[in-house]
C-alpha cells in the first residue's frame, strides 16, 4: 500500500510538467465519455436521478473543456508557453 501512495505521488508531481501539450489527452478522455454518455441517453433505460447526474458530468466535462481551450489560447496569444 506504501508503494502505491509513493507511485501516485510521483506521479502526481511527475504529471505537471508533462501536461499542456494541446491537452489533447484530456480532450480525448472527454469526447470518449460523452459518447457513452449520449448512447445511455439514447437507450433511454436508466432512472431520472442517474440521467441527471450524467447531464451534469456532461455539462462540468464540457465547461471545463472550454476553459483549457480558452486557457490555450490566450497563452497562445501572448507567446508564452
Amino acid at each position: 500500500m506504501l508503494k502505491g501512495i509513493i507511485a501516485a505521488m510521483a506521479l502526481g508531481m511527475a504529471l505537471p510538467a508533462l501536461a499542456d501539450k494541446g491537452d489533447t489527452n484530456k480532450d480525448i478522455k472527454d469526447a470518449a465519455a460523452d459518447t457513452v454518455d449520449n448512447a445511455k441517453d439514447k437507450l433511454g433505460t436508466d432512472s431520472g436521478t442517474d440521467k441527471a447526474k450524467r447531464h451534469m458530468d456532461k455539462g462540468t466535462r464540457g465547461a471545463k473543456r472550454k476553459a483549457r481551450h480558452t486557457k490555450n489560447n490566450i497563452k497562445k496569444d501572448m507567446g508564452v508557453k
